[in-house]
């Protein structure tokens, strides 16, 4: 196709809701942890489309999972269910503290599906006056108006009228906060093991555990977002097992499909009772396409060599971050877990994340940022060494570029 005849950026002005800014480039093709663009330009990939391309571009087990159930079956209501979803479900169980599986499409659905899940119980067994949902600054769950709620930037729930009520927003990591705060009234505990969106930041574990107490003294679930830090982000199939914590209701998306939309609500027998027929419910979840992507996926990045593999490849992106960091200094730390870090900014640079986003996608890398001061890392759990090692000299030049200007 001539270059002329391409479908350009400015198009997406014309037709699209003006809700996103995408970038000028348009990928076409990935493999692995690359992409190129119309131009046949190559980028490395640090994003992994937001912490979703868990196994990369066009990993061979996702092809050919999709490519067989392609020729097999496409979708069926939840009058019935299939094989796929059956396959997933069971394998989520015996992975997990979960007995049962709800399958969704996003992790704002798995999301939303807890919070009801978890209102719900509260009047089956208090009363309509146990309602109230604890949730965390600068945390983020979702786009609905229950989630976008739920999560604590208000700028993504202001004006849109009335919003769900009873929903009350606390430090992170502050045990003194939540302890003030909670009390009978409260039917759930709502955070992310590691804040994502809100910074990349970690809890400590004296944090987690007295959320823990505290919901188990008032009878309130504690619900885990792992959207974002499931599926082996972190160095563990779930955050929550290097925590030693267990929710009552986790939630996960984004890798779980690794590029396929799926998503999914694990809880126990007990709580999942209290959804019954008629309840809840979707249209796609459990899609027998996305349920046979998801299948393989799980089985990939289970294995304990993956596992492994992400703790040693979140050492050597710390120690070629330190690397560039001792020639530029822009950062202050380095920090998260697993392949879900972030590189905070000086002082002096705050504000300026972006433009270390847009100067290395001029260099041929992709990467994110969470907030205005931090840059962010969400590659491929199996992004070989040499990707990692020219991904970093190109955003050594991108920081190059910045920091001999600014200076």
């Amino acid at each position: 196709m001539a270059t002329e005849n391409k479908l350009q950026r400015s198009l997406f002005d014309e037709v699209m809701v003006p809700c996103y800014s995408p970038m000028d480039i348009i990928p076409v093709r990935g493999q692995g942890s690359r992409l190129w663009d119309q131009q046949q330009r190559e980028y490395i990939d640090f994003a992994g489309g937001i912490a979703v391309s868990c196994l990369g571009h066009c990993h061979p087990k996702m092809v050919a999972a999709l490519t067989e159930q392609a020729q097999q079956l496409w979708h069926l209501s939840n009058v019935m269910t299939n094989e796929p979803a059956l396959r997933l479900a069971d394998k989520l169980t015996q992975l997990t503290f979960a007995d049962k599986v709800f399958l969704a499409n996003s992790g704002a659905e798995a999301n939303e599906a807890a919070l009801k899940l978890a209102r719900r119980y509260a009047v089956d067994n208090f009363s309509a006056e146990k309602d109230q949902i604890i949730a965390f600054n600068h945390g983020f769950h979702g786009r609905t108006f229950f989630t976008v709620t739920v999560g604590g930037q208000s700028s993504y729930s202001d004006g849109f009228g009335p919003k769900p009520q009873a929903v009350t927003h606390i430090p992170y990591n502050d045990v003194a906060a939540i302890e003030a705060l909670i009390g009978d009234k409260t039917c759930a505990v709502m955070m992310e093991p590691l804040q994502g969106e809100g910074g990349v930041i970690s809890p400590s574990l004296e944090f987690v555990q007295r959320v823990r107490q505290l919901c188990d003294k008032h009878q309130a679930l504690l619900i885990f977002d792992e959207v974002q830090t499931g599926n082996g982000r972190t160095g563990d199939l779930f955050a929550y097992q290097g925590l030693g914590v267990t929710p009552d209701i986790l939630t996960t998306a984004k890798s779980l499909g690794g590029g396929f939309p799926v998503a999914a609500m694990l809880t126990t027998a007990s709580l999942a009772s209290h959804l019954k027929v008629g309840t809840h419910g979707s249209t796609y979840g459990g899609n027998p396409l996305a349920c046979a992507v998801a299948e393989a996926v799980v089985d990939e990045i289970s294995q304990p060599a993956v596992l492994a593999g992400v703790k040693q490849r979140e050492l050597w992106f710390r120690e070629a971050l330190t690397q560039i960091n001792s020639r530029y200094p822009i950062f202050s730390e380095i920090r998260g877990k697993g392949l879900l870090l972030g590189a905070v900014l000086t002082p002096e640079w705050q504000g300026r994340a972006r433009d270390i986003l847009v100067a290395a996608g001029n260099e041929g890398l992709m990467v994110l940022v969470a907030g205005t001061d931090v840059v962010r890392f969400t590659p491929s759990l199996v992004i070989e060494k040499n990707d990692i090692d020219e991904g970093m000299q190109r955003l050594e030049a991108a920081i190059a570029t910045l920091y001999n200007y600014h200076c």
